[in-house]
């Protein structure tokens, strides 16, 4: 049960006072890592790699309201629409040899009650199982609560998107439950998993990231030595 205090009319419990001043919304930051970067999403600049990962990899599409693309001129015409919209807002997700390998978005932003949600994630094979998979969730979660000042971070998938589930959970994400028959995406019922991190629990949560992604916890074949899942339970 969340903390309360009494109603100082009613003696009614009702929730602690809490900062009402509106978070910043994102702008066009550059996130750096250790093994890549995260900025704006520049379909000029990162379209041709981004498509050279995507193309052909159907599995990254069912979940999606958008996507698979019939081809390279399909993709670019969604892509050159993204970096225009607000909300969402889109990043790409660069590795160290400059090749755009993913997109991540900040939506469902809501400044006045300082939550925000990560989504529309698109990690490309080249992205998946990698350190940089990892990082750019721990960049994204650290700049939306010690740069913006949001205190309610979300991530929500389809309930049938156990990849994405299993992701939520091994980021730090706490699961809430399930919206039924919350959307219709192309054409097909989806009941949401809801996940959140508050910005109480992210000191834990960034001390678990950084660990994990230090050097020393992989050995010479680029396997973690401890996993991330398991930093967080401990700390």
């Amino acid at each position: 049960m969340s903390a309360s205090e009494g109603d100082p009319h009613s003696g009614l419990p009702v929730g602690l006072p809490v900062d009402t001043t509106p978070a910043p919304r994102p702008g066009p930051v550059v996130l750096e890592g250790r093994y890549g970067r995260i900025e704006k999403l520049d379909a000029a600049r990162d379209g041709a790699s981004l498509w050279q990962a995507v193309k052909g990899q159907d599995a990254l599409w069912p979940y999606m309201g958008y996507g698979p693309f019939a081809d390279e001129a399909a993709f670019a015409a969604w892509l050159a629409e993204r970096p225009n919209l607000e909300d969402p807002y889109s990043y790409a997700i660069i590795d160290t040899q400059g090749r755009a390998v993913g997109i991540a978005t900040l939506m469902e932003i809501r400044p006045a009650m300082r939550v925000i949600e990560v989504g529309n994630i698109v990690y490309t094979p080249l992205l998946q199982r990698t350190p940089l998979g990892t990082e750019a969730q721990y960049l994204l979660a650290k700049y939306v609560f010690e740069t913006l000042g949001y205190r309610r971070y979300e991530w929500k998938c389809n309930a049938l998107n156990a990849p994405s589930r299993r992701a939520a959970l091994r980021y730090g994400f706490t699961f809430e439950g399930i919206f039924r028959q919350h959307f219709i995406v192309k054409g097909r019922n989806r009941d949401t998993a809801w996940f959140s991190m508050l910005d109480a629990e992210w000191p834990a949560r960034k001390a678990a990231f950084e660990r994990w992604l230090e050097p020393a916890n992989f050995d010479k074949d680029g396997r973690q030595k401890t996993s991330l899942a398991a930093l967080h339970a401990a700390s």
